[in-house]
């Protein structure tokens, strides 16, 4: 994976010279996985550069044009021809607006090192909701950094997964406390920003009591004139970085006394990492810098002093303070980069995700119409049932009823609710951070809803699944071909109850034949052991949402039937939905067909490969001979002794007054159909072909007697 690393203009990646940036990049880059195949991007005019690939991107300044917009320019020049897989952004929000317009489709991680609010290009929530719309990551380091870039923003709004925290380093060197000098050191700006006007008067102070002990300071501060003087106070000025840490090695207190909110705090990390009892102020992300040490409760020159002063008298609790920091200190540069490089291989984990773990147990956000507005009419359905697989596979599932929330969602402001329903949407993403949807006949859903998705969670993948007929033949044929291929672009796995091989308008390698699930939770019948006193059971429905019989000019399965009836001498039909008599459901329905022996699965319009109404799972699955058409090629699945299979309607008539006499044969068939069908056929197995499929496409399950095309 290439990445380029872009610093802030004018960040010195020089050691001569080197900012925070610099050193953070420097250290933590030299120990990643991907150090080759790093390119760092700079402007700096040091002539020595830290190892390493490193671009200097020259620039002039102009009259009436932005130094920084010019630097970015020539970055993005050289990443066209570069061609990276990821752009790091370090500290420099504003940036991002120049490099998405001109770089599209590219992967960015931001990283702040300050304060987000006082930066340009992240001080108002509209700029926030910018970069975490258009960040794979943003990275923080510090949790005190991420909640300042959190201040005002309502968690809607927020992909949390997005936010990392990730602590600067340091070098944990080798070190021997008893090494350790009567040394007290100050490092950083000499100005009141830093405290350094109240660490100046508290170790003058402690200079004066004990004899034996020096102070040395480490910066300057050229705008702010503050001044300390004594014969044991040492003021270095501006050093080199690996100064500093000689320094820190043979420190035995360090001061970071800031009055300002610091983001993190690098004088006190690299403190802690050599050993030093380390004083510190509870400002911004300092505390987040020691795993033992001394937080200041006021912040005062009379509180520094004591602080002080009782670490010196006190030489045990000095001793193990100093110990304790060191053997505790874990940010080290290798920890630090082993995080780094954990970020950066969710890129690759986005293209083969769940291959690296296919045990990872998922969160699903399911959205199909739960029906919940039917109170109870309609809950045996297909959407419950896949709910029931991913669940026994030990998915977390979340259930999203789409047609429910259009119901209650309309007004005069959202005459379809469907501005509310994908509004919805997107919050409920924010919050539940699905692994993968789950499309069930979800048509009100919005395509470039579900892209957007996509494009803030990496990872998400989408699944749809679709039961209603598409023979050409058929009913609503155009309706349904259109209903399938509206998101069809942003679908990873497409599930259908018929056959894509003979659907000329699908692309054939997302799209799957899925069969109508069983479950046993729901399928608990086995009419097979039963004395029946009906000999066929068939039902129309009218319509599931409308519950009761329509007046329609015709209905095909109707005639059929009814030509049926005629055609069978002492039969006896169980009819519903037609002939006056109103549909049934739910538990009506389930009483209903334990009363018979046979069902009769037919479907409307001509037959097409492996499509068939749920009903099939409602017959076959509570022990019913089933009655199929064999030209939806279920011949492929199932034996002559598992169902029975017809050609016309007077081959149907004949074997339907066959097994109404013949007991053992209806049982036999009843028991070998359902016994298949419960073990094949599942919701648990189909719910987890779903899963592997749309993760990847080469997933195959070899009991899966249907899941060979």
């Amino acid at each position: 994976m290439k990445i380029s690393i872009l610093l802030p203009f004018k960040e010195n990646f020089s050691p001569d010279y080197a900012g925070a940036v610099s050193l953070f990049i420097n250290d933590t880059i030299k120990l990643s996985k991907f150090k080759n195949t790093s390119t760092v991007f700079g402007y700096t005019q040091y002539k020595k550069k830290f190892k390493g690939s490193y671009v200097n991107i020259e620039t002039s300044k102009r009259l009436f044009s932005s130094s920084n917009r010019d630097y970015v320019k020539k970055f993005i020049s050289l990443e066209k021809k570069n061609s990276s897989d990821l752009i790091e952004i370090h500290n420099r929000p504003i940036y991002l607006n120049y490099l998405v317009k001109y770089l599209t489709k590219k992967n960015y991680i931001l990283y702040f090192h300050n304060d987000p609010l006082s930066m340009n290009g992240s001080t108002s929530k509209n700029d926030r909701i910018f970069l975490l719309k258009n960040c794979f990551r943003i990275i923080f380091n510090s949790n005190w950094s991420k909640k300042r870039f959190l201040e005002g923003m309502s968690s809607d709004v927020i992909n949390s997964e997005k936010l990392i925290v990730i602590n600067q380093s340091a070098s944990k060197n080798k070190l021997n406390i008893k090494n350790k000098q009567k040394i007290i050191s100050f490092v950083g700006k000499l100005n009141r920003s830093k405290g350094y006007d109240l660490f100046g008067k508290a170790v003058l102070k402690i200079l004066n009591k004990h004899k034996n002990w020096k102070a040395f300071v480490a910066g300057d501060e050229p705008r702010d004139k503050i001044d300390f003087n004594h014969n044991r106070l040492v003021k270095l000025g501006f050093v080199k970085h690996s100064e500093i840490i000689k320094l820190y090695k043979k420190s035995s207190i360090a001061i970071v006394c800031s009055r300002w909110e610091e983001p993190f705090g690098r004088t006190s990390l690299e403190a802690s990492a050599n050993g030093c009892a380390v004083i510190i102020s509870n400002r911004g992300g300092l505390p987040e810098t020691l795993t033992n040490g001394i937080i200041l409760k006021k912040l005062s020159v009379n509180e520094i002093y004591e602080r002080i002063d009782k670490l010196i008298t006190n030489k045990n609790k000095r001793i193990s303070l100093q110990k304790l920091s060191y053997k505790n200190f874990y940010l080290t540069h290798k920890y630090v980069s082993k995080q780094i490089d954990s970020v950066r291989e969710l890129l690759l984990k986005k293209y083969s995700f769940f291959n690296i773990n296919r045990d990872k147990k998922l969160r699903i956000l399911h959205i199909t119409n739960f029906n919940e507005r039917h109170n109870g009419r309609l809950f045996f359905n297909t959407g419950r049932r896949l709910n029931n697989g991913f669940i026994r596979l030990g998915h977390s599932v979340l259930e999203f009823s789409d047609r429910d929330i259009v119901s209650r969602s309309k007004n005069y402001r959202d005459l379809t609710g469907s501005k509310t329903l994908n509004d919805k949407l997107i919050k409920t993403c924010y919050h539940f951070k699905p692994d993968l949807l789950v499309l069930g006949h979800a048509d009100m859903i919005s395509l470039d809803i579900i892209d957007s998705l996509k494009s803030e969670y990496s990872n998400l993948k989408v699944a749809q699944w679709f039961l209603d007929p598409l023979n050409s033949k058929g009913p609503d044929y155009e309706k349904n071909k259109k209903r399938i291929l509206d998101k069809i672009d942003v679908i990873d796995g497409n599930f259908l109850t018929t056959s894509p091989n003979v659907l000329n308008f699908l692309n054939k390698s997302n799209s799957y034949f899925i069969p109508n699930p069983c479950d046993d939770s729901i399928e608990t019948l086995a009419n097979y052991k039963n004395n029946c006193s009906n000999d066929v059971f068939f039902a129309l429905s009218h319509g599931v949402h409308r519950g009761k019989l329509k007046n329609r000019t015709s209905d095909d399965r109707e005639t059929f039937i009814n030509k049926l009836i005629n055609r069978c001498n002492n039969v006896r039909f169980d009819v519903y939905g037609m002939n006056g008599v109103q549909p049934i459901w739910a538990d009506q329905y389930f009483k209903n067909i334990s009363n018979s022996k046979m069902g009769l699965n037919l479907s409307r319009g001509t037959p097409i490969k492996y499509y068939s109404s749920d009903r099939i799972t409602q017959i076959i699955g509570n022990g019913l001979v089933t009655l199929i058409d064999e030209k939806t090629y279920y011949r492929d699945f199932f034996n002559d002794k598992e169902m029975i299979f017809y050609s016309n309607i007077d081959d149907l008539a004949e074997k339907i007054q066959k097994i109404s006499k013949d007991e053992k044969l209806r049982k036999l068939v009843g028991k070998n159909g359902k016994d298949k069908y419960m073990k094949h056929f599942n919701s648990t197995g189909v719910a987890e072909y779903i899963i592997n499929k749309t993760f990847d496409d080469n997933y195959k399950k070899k009991n899966l007697i249907w899941a060979k095309e």
